[in-house]
């Protein structure tokens, strides 16, 4: 059996990556303009984001799943950076909320290393 929180966090990977289907567009407007197809990434990492989310409450790929998300999660600190520097990429967020962004992906990051074998 899993600890509690590890179904939390996987559950919570698991609705990230199912929300960039239901609002795609808020996804695609914080992808910087120097990547290609924000809509196809829009679909790809919310489908990563799912499988990784799944892998995750499975103890046999659970390692694997958390090193994913912490790839992922370094991934996606340029879109964070971007959403400081583009007001309209920053979805009208407080300024404090975006800058705390940041160190919350390292917070998150930590979180899935708990679970590496």
């Amino acid at each position: 059996m899993l600890p509690w929180h590890q179904y939390i966090f996987g559950i919570l990977f698991i609705l990230a990556g199912a929300n960039h289907f239901r609002t795609p567009k808020i996804y695609e407007r914080i992808i910087p303009p120097y990547l290609p197809s924000p809509k196809m990434l829009t679909i790809l990492s919310g489908i990563v984001e799912m499988i990784l989310g799944f892998m995750l409450l499975n103890p046999d790929t659970q390692s694997s799943a958390a090193w994913g998300i912490i790839g992922l999660l370094v991934i996606f600190i340029p879109i964070h950076i971007y959403m400081l520097q583009n007001k309209k990429a920053s979805l009208k967020m407080p300024m404090w909320a975006l800058i705390i962004r940041l160190p919350l992906q390292f917070a998150l990051m930590y979180w899935a290393y708990l679970y590496v074998l």
